[in-house]
């Protein structure tokens, strides 16, 4: 470590007045706040008046008091000594020019409304909590830091430039009965595909219509709209209906790997409690063996202890479970075609497991035969992604999550584009609303339920309605046998292949 260079204590230097234009001349320290009484250098007096252009003649100085940013925990005041001029011939009075300092009429310091975006944005504090740190009120705050965003951040014309791969999805909003609680987020995905930096955010808007994001697009100029390639979307919500024609070809859109696993997933515990309350006449309770392998059946294959794989086999030995070994099946083949190397092949074996869902389903598997219409429906954006395997709506997800947790902070907010509610005249008494008024509305009742399983409404299993072994050989026929020739000995796949009533889990070159 090289030695380090001590110098003499300098307050103007330490509190960064300097890049100011301040010097600091004097300190008054209470254990609430601490005031420093500054001064301008001279030569910044201008004491010619900007109407007539005659010299004007001193009048004194007056105070400024000014928010800066804190020292430690204690809030940091600046008392800035400004000369007064008085104009001898129109008898404009004028004082010393400040605006590199702040804001007209501001409360806060240009350093300090930086520290309050950065406390916000990367330190994810409370407009409270930066309210309080400064010694200044909450609107004070809120507005200063909202202006500054919106100068560096949404009023920025260049951060739409370089957007190549979007990513669209809604998100929870509000979680109260009033008004929508659904906004649209929009990232850039393209920093993610090229591997250059994480996905950014774009805009929220309020809604999770197909109107909603048309009218974003149409806000964008047509060469914008133009260079975007890709756009990555839940296929499974209200933003599936969002293409648009921006140019002579529209860009492709894809369903996130995500919410296709997440479908599989909840079409295989549907199934499990249907037969669990077949059998039992109840859901599921900690003894029994569909409860306890409902994690299991929910693991990968190829990340299967061998405690596990015996479980599995043991309970795929009842024929009564062969309803769920068949979805159990179909999930096995969604997460290998996800966990494919190699995108071409993923592609087709995504495709092949589409092809034998879209053939006839027994009547007995109900929610295969759900997931059977679902990606059917769905196959061309599902297939797409394989085109763009790394456009992935992972990342914004977690955009999704950091914007829950700002809410979090916030104890909610009212709006996306009104973060805070009006404060009312002190003089006023508020009227109520006359019908809206959430307080006068029916409270529904709050039940309590037990950590056990949702009940499911159909409980009907045909046991006759089980063709087990003509289904299950198509759904979870050996991959290896109908590879196209040029994908042989490309990658070594995990297959998982009912023999009989016995489960087999093992590795095949393909």
């Amino acid at each position: 470590m090289p030695e380090t260079t001590f110098t003499c204590p300098d307050l103007t230097t330490f509190l960064g007045l300097d890049a100011l234009g301040l010097t600091a001349v004097g300190q008054h320290l209470t254990a609430k706040r601490a005031v420093i009484e500054c001064r301008m250098p001279i030569g910044f007096e201008d004491p010619f008046c900007k109407a007539c252009g005659a010299q004007g003649v001193s009048r004194g100085t007056v105070a400024r008091r000014l928010a800066h940013v804190p020292v430690g925990w204690r809030p940091t005041q600046l008392v800035v000594r400004l000369r007064r001029f008085a104009c001898t011939h129109c008898r404009r009075v004028w004082r010393q020019d400040t605006s590199s300092l702040a804001e007209p009429r501001a409360r806060l310091t240009r350093s300090a409304v930086e520290w309050g975006l950065r406390a916000l944005a990367l330190e994810a504090m409370s407009v409270s909590r930066v309210a309080a740190a400064l010694g200044i009120s909450w609107h004070t705050a809120n507005n200063a830091v909202l202006t500054r965003a919106e100068q560096t951040i949404t009023g920025n014309p260049d951060r739409f430039d370089g957007v190549e791969v979007l990513g669209v999805d809604e998100h929870v909003w509000r979680h109260t009965r009033r008004g929508d609680r659904y906004v649209t987020v929009v990232t850039d995905l393209t920093p993610v595909r090229d591997r250059s930096g994480p996905a950014r955010l774009l805009d929220v808007v309020p809604g999770r219509s197909k109107k909603v994001f048309k009218t974003w697009l149409s806000q964008r100029d047509q060469d914008w709209r133009g260079r975007v390639e890709v756009v990555a979307m839940d296929g499974f919500t209200g933003s599936r209906e969002c293409r648009w024609r921006g140019a002579a070809q529209g860009p492709g859109g894809h369903g996130p790997p995500f919410h296709v696993v997440s479908l599989a997933g909840d079409k295989l515990d549907e199934c499990r409690r249907r037969i669990q309350r077949a059998i039992t006449g109840r859901r599921g309770r900690a003894g029994d063996r569909l409860y306890r392998a409902r994690r299991t059946l929910l693991t990968g294959a190829g990340l299967l202890t061998d405690a596990q794989a015996e479980r599995l086999e043991a309970l795929f030995a009842d024929d009564r479970h062969a309803a769920v070994q068949a979805a159990w099946g179909v999930y096995q083949r969604l997460i290998q075609a996800y966990r494919t190397e190699e995108a071409g092949l993923g592609k087709y074996l995504m495709r092949r497991l589409i092809d034998s869902l879209r053939q006839a389903v027994p009547d007995g598997l109900e929610e295969i035969q759900a997931l059977a219409r679902t990606l059917t429906s769905r196959s061309q954006d599902i297939l797409a992604y394989f085109d763009q395997p790394r456009t992935s709506n992972g990342p914004r997800q977690a955009i999704n999550g950091r914007l829950e947790h700002q809410r979090g902070i916030a104890l909610g907010f009212a709006q996306p584009g009104q973060l805070h509610h009006p404060q009312p005249h002190p003089h006023r008494t508020p009227q109520r609303p006359p019908d809206n008024n959430h307080l006068n509305q029916p409270i529904s009742p709050t039940y309590h339920t037990p950590k056990h399983e949702e009940p499911v409404m159909d409980m009907s299993m045909d046991p006759t309605s089980r063709s087990r072994g003509l289904f299950l050989s198509s759904v979870m026929s050996r991959t290896a046998d109908t590879l196209p020739p040029k994908a042989s000995g490309s990658a070594r796949e995990e297959i998982v292949t009912p023999v009989g009533s016995s489960l087999v889990i093992g590795a095949t070159s393909s």
